[in-house]
């Protein structure tokens, strides 16, 4: 038999009880260094000013397993945590962090989410999903928070925020993941430097396992996300609903409808301001912009018999005129040569495909199966139009040319799948599913954002959280194809 030498028999039982550490720390009943920390990190606590000091040394808390010191105890069920954050000293680096966290294990690579705290002042709600998966974020819009606030609510996980003597409030940023059983709950520091020590102070700590009950508010959270590394980031966050994102064609400024009126907002973030779309102001969700960036289609239902009729104004704002003068009719694409819109219209009881000219004229029928044809789309070359159809059973994504010929099933899985994608340079598509057992495409539901490489139907996930109607209704890539925008929601006492 092969004898393990007497020293890394005493690492090894050193790391165990590290592990296995539990000197109650205030709140919590233990520390431990998670993953590679060449050097071993610290917690203190000050009775007499609630405050703990927390210093960790680890090369990252991202990709695929983490580096960091903890402090933790374990939670079940809902829960709140919350901290003030500051950091000791100028910093090694920018990108150092220190956290709140509910996490599945104390292995490296374990799920968990956390409310991450930049060196810079970048402030996310981070996550991974599975054991080994790899790390995302999204990005809350405003930076260097005083006060920091993870709440746990069922299956959703939401980062709230508060600047200096205000009150905490909701971030935008939420996550839909479940944890099984007892969570380990704590704070902690990563130096992100294996070689270099960090210390933060989180004072005014708070772990309740009470949450507020009262009256139930909608929020609404415009958020952009990369297409290079499906990580999110919060533009807009509001109470009530917003719908529906495109983006105008300089790719700097995002609109989207609320109350009936459109919106125009930076990108980057910032206050939205309206735009004046004359008499139409009962516009649903099926908006989006020219090809050249110089007009918008709306579906406005504001006259006459109140049903949703097309029109075309300027993209800055002015008098709309009427393209479809049969009703109800939305809109949803627009043909690459700014010619022909594509829409879907009821007609005589059946919801369809058409086509008709954008100064008007005759509108033409490209579907006839029964049940629901919706979502029209023109794939950037003029081609084909993508759109969504119920003809097998569950919606799908389907294809045909833009004379309605070679109808072409795309997706065909366990999910409905709504409101096709096309990106700029057509070689993917991004979609909407819906559980199985969902009818139509309600506001409010549990959903999944996916995209699809076309060349090979293979399918990532990009998103999961609160949505559907109003998240993804229409073209929502970036004019350089480098990001998409969608609305997520959530309830918050």
């Amino acid at each position: 038999m092969r004898r393990v030498p007497i020293f890394v028999f005493l690492l090894v039982l050193s790391r165990v009880a590290a592990l296995a550490a539990d000197d109650k720390i205030g709140l919590f009943e233990g520390r431990a260094d998670i993953g590679a920390t060449p050097t071993a990190g610290s917690a203190k606590y000050d009775e007499s000013a609630k405050s703990y000091t927390v210093t960790g040394c680890g090369e990252n808390m991202w990709f695929t397993k983490d580096a960091f010191h903890f402090v933790w105890t374990k939670v079940s069920g809902d829960l709140s945590l919350a901290a003030d954050i500051e950091f000791l000293g100028a910093g090694k680096d920018p990108h150092r962090k220190a956290i709140l966290m509910i996490r599945q294990s104390l292995d490296a690579d374990s799920a968990y989410v956390d409310a991450a705290i930049h060196g810079d002042g970048l402030t996310s709600l981070q996550f991974r999903d599975v054991k080994g998966a790899n790390t995302h974020e999204v990005q809350a819009g405003s930076k260097s928070p005083a006060r920091v606030r993870l709440v746990r609510r069922g299956s959703y996980i939401t980062l709230d925020l508060a600047a200096k003597n205000e009150d905490l409030k909701f971030s935008g940023a939420a996550v839909r993941r479940a944890f099984d059983g007892p969570v380990y709950v704590g704070i902690g520091v990563c130096s992100h430097n294996k070689d270099v020590s960090e210390t933060a102070v989180f004072s005014n700590v708070e772990i309740s396992t009470s949450l507020p009950s009262g009256e139930p508010v909608l929020y609404s959270a415009l958020e952009t996300q990369a297409m290079n590394s499906t990580d999110r980031r919060v533009v807009l966050v509001v109470p009530g609903r917003i719908e529906a994102p495109n983006w105008l064609g300089d790719g700097t400024s995002l609109i989207f409808n609320r109350g009936g009126r459109l919106y125009r907002v930076p990108a980057a973030g910032g206050v939205p301001e309206a735009i004046d779309t004359g008499f139409a102001i009962r516009c649903n969700n099926d908006h989006g912009v020219s090809p050249r960036g110089d007009r918008l289609a709306v579906s406005d239902q504001s006259q006459g018999d109140h049903k949703s009729r097309i029109y075309t104004l300027p993209v800055t704002g002015g008098e709309p005129k009427l393209v479809t003068p049969n009703a109800p009719s939305y809109w949803h694409g627009w043909s690459p040569d700014g010619k022909t819109l594509a829409f879907c219209g009821e007609r005589g009881g059946e919801f369809d495909i058409y086509t008709i000219p954008v100064d008007g004229g005759d509108e033409t029928r490209l579907t006839t199966a029964e049940g629901l044809d919706d979502g029209p789309e023109f794939s950037p070359d003029g081609a084909h139009i993508y759109f969504n159809s119920v003809r097998t059973g569950l919606m799908q994504i389907w294809r045909m040319k833009i004379d309605g010929s070679e109808q072409v099933q795309i997706t065909d899985d366990e999910f409905n799948n709504w409101f096709p994608h096309v990106s700029p340079d057509g070689k993917s598509i991004v979609f909407i599913s819906f559980e199985k057992g969902v009818t139509g495409h309600p506001a409010d539901k549990d959903v999944t954002l996916r995209r699809m490489t076309l060349a090979d139907k293979k399918i990532d996930v990009l998103g999961r959280f609160l949505g559907g109607q109003g998240t993804i209704n229409v073209p929502s890539w970036s004019p350089d194809g480098r990001r998409i925008a969608f609305v997520t929601y959530q309830t918050k006492p």
